[in-house]
């Protein structure tokens, strides 16, 4: 029974759905478009009365992994990130097919088309097709509430991890949505029926993986009968649409007195095929809309039982790179455009820049200056705010790939023979990623210098707790660094040339060596004050 409404982003009504179905720990590392799951969970009076567990993960392969061990003891378990952050959680997530769920467990990969703060416009989806487990993809945020409590339900039916993908314009657009009246309470804690098969042996696991096939057929039928896959039928069976997530809602915001077209709506995974199948019996062709890549177009081969045309984003119907939006959708159903107001010219872009009073800006100020004086320098750069280095008027730094790569890229380079070799990282990705590739820097003693630019925060993603704050000078000097070449310094513009002499002076010793650079975010400093 819904008792209340409440208007909220995509993702905050997941986190109230998972809230109300009874979740008890939410495991996170954040990240653009995810981040506002775990915070809306953090400030919820409800999960702060339960002491729902809330708090930040090192990365996102650690809090997979807490939330299986959540799932093991049989209570309800959440896991978020961005896309990208499903390549970092790939080994426990995939291998969590093979050892399933005792107690519900749903991981939420929240997808950035366009790139609006990402390195690439990969697609969640394909990630739960490889591994065998069901993904859940809501159109709308009512749906992103109620997939909460139906995927923790699906998970717990067939004994297997649940992914929920979210996109973008789906995470940070608000609607009203139905909240019930009263949260479900938690999970007893229970163990699992069958132990053996969370010792993934090879013993164990060739007869698991009998197993994992037979429950993907039967989520194969589970996706015909879900109340979320639909057949809707229409007068003009010369288009047959298939329209997944957000893909769905654009349609039916172009038609908002219903769709004249045959509509298969998809929001669970595997794919409902006979629902598709009836599709093009009754339909001239078929036109695929759905957010990121064309990942039900390309399996549609082999589906139909007779040849039929099929239109989408590998076609040109739909633009192949970029977000899907209704206009697109618009213009691949032959619609006349909607008339748009015309942007004033005193609105133009700005391109994201380094804040006023920002310690990296006075780390690139220095770097820069000690740079000039070498011949052919190479800065190996990181995921953060600090990336923006490599945009006027720093121009500062040469790669950035993904989380952690700073250090090992450089170490690679000094290997060839590259010097200087300078890896530049902020505090938080170092202990997301960055400590495994320093010691390896460490055991060989790699000629690199490591700058930890430390903001004491999380600070891209909002200012989030930095798991190594306080901790950075002696995790280094835990894992083997030389104590005399591990070096701090306060980033602050009194201190440029002093840190000119201390970049320069590591930069010229001939091994490994490690510079904290500390000052608090502007941001989060501000936040502080005003408190």
């Amino acid at each position: 029974m819904s008792c209340n409404k409440q208007l909220l982003l995509g993702d905050e009504a997941l986190a109230l759905g998972a809230i109300n179905a009874g979740l008890s720990g939410v495991y996170a590392y954040p990240g653009t478009p995810s981040t506002e799951i775990t915070e809306y969970i953090q400030s919820n009076a409800v999960a702060k009365e339960r002491n729902i567990h809330r708090h930040w993960s090192s990365n996102e392969k650690t809090a997979m992994e807490e939330a299986l061990g959540m799932s093991f003891c049989g209570k309800r378990a959440m896991v978020c990130m961005k896309h990208v952050g499903m390549n970092v959680c790939a080994d426990p997530f995939v291998n969590s097919a093979m050892t399933g769920a005792n107690g519900g467990l749903i991981v939420v990969g929240a997808d950035d088309p366009s790139m609006h703060s990402s390195q690439n416009e990969q697609d969640s989806r394909f990630f739960g097709d490889f591994a065998f487990i069901p993904t859940l993809e809501p159109s709308n945020q009512q749906e992103a509430y109620d997939m909460a409590a139906y995927g923790f339900e699906l998970s717990e039916k067939f004994g297997m991890p649940v992914l929920m993908r979210m996109t973008t314009r789906l995470c940070h657009s608000r609607a009203v949505v139905e909240a019930t009246c009263e949260p479900a309470p938690e999970r007893a804690l229970s163990y699992p029926a069958k132990p053996n098969q969370w010792v993934l042996m090879p013993v164990n696991s060739k007869r698991r993986y009998v197993e994992v096939l037979k429950v993907w057929d039967e989520l194969h039928t589970a996706s015909e009968a879900s109340p979320f896959n639909k057949y809707i039928d229409g007068t003009d069976h010369s288009l047959g649409i298939i329209a997944s997530g957000i893909g769905f809602n654009y349609l039916m915001e172009n038609f908002p007195n219903g769709c004249p077209f045959p509509v298969v709506k998809v929001s669970q995974y595997p794919m409902p095929t006979d629902m598709m199948r009836r599709l093009a019996n009754e339909c001239d062709r078929i036109l695929v809309i759905e957010e990121g890549q064309p990942f039900i177009e390309t399996r549609l081969r082999g589906v139909f039982d007779q040849p039929v045309e099929v239109i989408g984003r590998l076609s040109g119907a739909l633009p192949r790179t970029g977000e899907l939006t209704p206009d697109a959708v618009r213009a691949a159903l032959a619609m006349e455009p909607l008339q748009h107001v015309d942007r004033p010219e005193i609105v133009a872009p700005r391109p994201p820049a380094l804040c006023q009073g920002c310690g990296h800006r006075d780390v690139y100020h220095a770097l820069n200056d000690v740079m000039a004086q070498y011949e052919n320098p190479k800065v190996f750069g990181d995921i953060g705010c600090y990336t923006l280095g490599w945009l006027a008027p720093f121009n500062a730094i040469d790669t950035c790939v993904d989380m952690g790569a700073s250090i090992t890229m450089a170490k690679g380079a000094a290997d060839a023979g590259q010097h200087p070799a300078i890896a530049i990282i902020g505090d938080s990705t170092f202990t997301h990623s960055g400590m495994t590739g320093l010691l390896d820097a460490i055991n060989e003693n790699s000629n690199i210098t490591v700058i930890i630019s430390d903001n004491l925060t999380t600070g891209m993603t909002g200012g989030q707790d930095s798991q190594g704050t306080g901790k950075l000078e002696d995790i280094c000097r835990g894992l083997g660094a030389a104590p005399e070449h591990v070096r701090t310094i306060d980033s602050l513009p009194k201190n440029h040339q002093q840190m000119m002499e201390l970049f320069k002076e590591e930069i010229d010793y001939p091994g490994l060596s490690v510079i904290v650079s500390r000052r608090e975010c502007i941001q989060t400093a501000r936040r502080h004050a005003k408190k």
